[in-house]
């Protein structure tokens, strides 16, 4: 039996409903207005309010945030006889559970209500069996391939030590989870850093690691320590290694061998207590060989390494981590667990996911969301599709000006069906220079 709180200023309907509901079991309550409406669902605590958006004293919409406040696993199904198809995106942005039109259809009522009841059930065993959220364990890395079997035990071996790591693995395979966990095996309770080192300014990146002595240069009215400094004990991870400039890699290299480093415009040394761990997608051995980076650097950040296989050299964990992911998905959406229909499953076992666990991740959560029936299926397996190399070539970053204006062009003429007056008209210049920078570009109009 669920308890139902019915708001809507037609009576009649309000009784009608109210009369089949009852015969089929369950509990109601009535209300006319939002002021009404809310009184009550403070007083009966509901499972499922039915809300009329065209209530006399409010609107419906404005009221759903506040009634959802009521209860954190309340259920408003939004009842209009309005055809505005704005509203039915503002309710479910809002958290509306459903939307239903007027006239109701009574057998579309009864299942919401059973869907309420079924998802009623599903929160409370969610909430029996959900511990609290904890650090990242080597629980979190899901797999039972023999590659993650390996890098469990890998994890486990270093974490009784504090040598340098390096971590490899291609975007998305999750390098720094590998980092968080070996961190909070080693040393739980120590300050864990991360930088990463292609998203800071490389000016900025020295002070960033070693901080600076008040004027040390322009704006550095204090004293400020680095990230080195901060960790104390616990753990420093540099993502994205291989995007470090090479002035830098010299800096770190000191900073590893003799275990100290002075900040930016001071003189004290200060000796590094932290763990570094550093990561990258990039094969630092090429950019060795390349020049790129420090070869010195590479072999003493290379005294241990873990490599995180890419998801597609191990398909046989993909059902393994959707269940896992749909789980922190749902909590995180207050959603229902969502169920996987074997196409779907079977579709996301044979994708190549060069995006790894964060694209199937990304495509789970996508799925999740805008699901209606608390089930997924293939079709609601979407990815970004891949460029074809023609178009990656038109995309290509220009090296010139000139190639730039070229290209500009070209895309003009595309999109204007190769129409000069109507190119010219987009672009701001006369049809007679427009040919004349086709003439001097070479711009050909493609066969066909």
């Amino acid at each position: 039996m669920s308890v139902i709180l019915i708001i809507d200023d037609d009576k009649l309907l309000c009784r009608s409903l109210q009369i089949q509901l009852e015969a089929a079991g369950q509990q109601t309550c009535l209300a006319h207005t939002m002021q009404e409406g809310l009184a009550s669902a403070a007083r009966i605590k509901p499972d499922l309010i039915l809300l009329d958006l065209n209530l006399p004293d409010q609107s419906g919409l404005l009221g759903l945030p506040v009634l959802l406040e009521k209860g954190h696993d309340l259920c408003v199904v939004i009842m209009t006889g309005n055809p505005d198809n704005k509203a039915v995106i503002d309710s479910m942005r809002k958290g509306a559970f459903d939307y239903l039109r007027k006239p109701l259809d009574l057998d579309e009522l009864f299942a919401m209500v059973e869907k309420v009841e079924d998802r009623k059930k599903k929160v409370r065993s969610h909430h029996a069996e959900q511990p609290a959220l904890a650090q990242p364990s080597l629980d979190d890395l899901v797999g039972a391939h023999p590659q993650m079997i390996g890098l469990l035990k890998q994890i486990g071996l270093l974490s009784r030590t504090r040598v340098t790591v390096l971590i490899q693995g291609e975007s998305g395979t999750g390098k720094e989870l590998v980092a968080k966990i070996l961190h909070a095996s080693s040393s739980p309770g120590q300050p864990f850093v991360a930088i990463n080192c292609s998203a800071v300014v490389p000016t900025l990146l020295e002070s960033e690691l070693f901080g600076y002595e008040k004027g040390a240069f322009t704006g550095a009215d204090k004293t400020k320590i680095g990230k080195m400094e901060f960790a104390g004990e616990g753990m420093v991870f540099l993502d994205e290694i291989g995007d470090m400039p090479l002035d830098l890699q010299s800096k770190l290299l000191r900073l590893l061998q003799e275990e100290e480093f002075v900040r930016v415009g001071g003189l004290e040394t200060i000796a590094l207590k932290a763990r570094v761990v550093a990561a990258t997608h990039r094969d630092l051995q090429a950019m060795v060989e390349e020049g790129k980076f420090r070869q010195d650097l590479f072999y003493r950040l290379n005294v241990s390494t873990l490599h995180i296989p890419p998801l597609r050299s191990r398909r046989q964990d993909i059902p393994l981590l959707v269940d896992s992911l749909l789980a922190r998905i749902s909590a995180k959406l207050h959603c229902d667990l969502p169920a996987v229909s074997e196409a779907a499953m079977e579709k996301m076992k044979n994708y190549d996911w060069p995006g790894n666990v964060r694209e199937l991740e990304n495509v789970l959560t996508r799925a999740a969301a805008l699901s209606r029936d608390n089930r997924i299926l293939a079709e609601d397996i979407v990815w970004q599709q891949a460029r074809t190399p023609a178009a990656a070539e038109s995309q290509t970053e220009p090296f010139t000006l000139a190639e730039a204006e070229k290209q500009h062009i070209i895309r003009a003429l595309r999109e204007n069906d190769w129409n000069i007056t109507h190119t010219a008209q987009k672009l701001a210049i006369s049809p007679t220079t427009l040919r004349k920078k086709i003439n001097d570009f070479d711009i050909r109009k493609p066969p066909g």
